[in-house]
């Protein structure tokens, strides 16, 4: 028996999330035990196993998926854009080192390829061995994974003048602090605009309208200012603060209406690769509440 990992957020057998992006909130689960903790060269890398939400993977203090509820976040930031675009060919995902976009990317047969850039190998190297049940998708033959910075990889391939183009980018990024600070800067949407095709689609991690709607806001004028098709859709998820996340989407071509989906499963083929998306899910996801309607309105 090795010696006990222990770890600050960890206290009397409970994790304890407590965030600056949620003052005054906290989400707690009861841990069974750690399974790995490093500080990898950007952040902090926890992984615990819970008493009834699976395997946790924790970076720096903040949940970023649970094994019980991870899908629905999955589902709905891949299979939103996906959907919604008549025949995505090449996929480009920034961030989402635990694999879990790249595996419902694969699902969609017609790509050609899904290409990964996370900037962390420490968060793919620990969600193969102990989250194998999201990082399947990296055994894909269709898969390419870079390990570098999203924003530089665009910066890069912009600065060389690269031909090669994408119809889908999802941005599957942590909260806007510490490495992921720079994939919520309007240069981000503009590099990725620019390294999508005619028609091409964007979905990009959008934090939460009952936590952070002044930063959405922003965020969509930004995308006003680059796309002529701009939305703001959500799905719920239990471990994430205030139980939702939000998805900012956006398209080059004017006439797209991506609250209705392009493409679907046939109803059997759908409940068999998604736990919770669905043709119904995906136009429900962007009916916004009220307060949020309105904020949003004339943005």
């Amino acid at each position: 028996m090795g010696e006990e990992i222990k770890h600050p957020t960890i206290v009397d057998g409970w994790f304890h999330e407590r965030g600056p992006l949620w003052p005054g909130e906290a989400m707690s689960l009861k841990v069974n035990q750690v399974l790995h903790h490093e500080q990898s060269k950007y952040q902090d890398v926890l992984i615990f196993e819970s008493s009834n939400h699976g395997t946790v993977l924790v970076l720096d203090s903040a949940i970023q998926c649970t094994e019980r509820d991870e899908f629905s976040y999955q589902e709905m930031i891949t299979h939103l854009p996906m959907m919604s675009h008549p025949d995505p060919k090449d996929v480009l995902v920034i961030g989402g080192g635990d694999g879990g976009v790249l595996r419902e990317v694969v699902k969609h047969p017609g790509i050609n390829s899904a290409t990964l850039v996370d900037i962390d190998e420490a968060v793919i190297r620990v969600s193969k061995k102990y989250l194998p049940g999201m990082s399947i998708g990296f055994q894909h033959p269709k898969v390419k994974v870079h390990v570098g910075d999203g924003f530089a990889y665009l910066k890069e391939r912009h600065d060389r003048g690269e031909q090669e183009k994408f119809d889908i980018i999802i941005t599957d990024s942590s909260d806007p602090n510490g490495p992921a600070e720079a994939l919520f800067r309007k240069e981000y949407f503009e590099l990725m605009s620019g390294a999508l095709r005619e028609g091409g689609i964007i979905a990009t991690q959008g934090e939460n309208q009952w936590l952070h709607l002044d930063l959405i806001k922003t965020l969509k004028q930004d995308c006003h200012q680059i796309f002529p098709v701009v939305e703001y859709a959500f799905t719920t998820i239990p471990t994430y603060p205030s139980g939702q996340i939000g998805f900012m989407m956006c398209c080059k071509n004017p006439k797209a209406n991506l609250k209705e989906p392009l493409r679907h499963w046939e109803p059997e083929e759908e409940e068999k690769l998604c736990r919770y998306y669905n043709r119904e899910v995906h136009r429900a996801a962007f009916v916004l509440p009220t307060f949020a309607k309105k904020a949003l309105r004339h943005v």
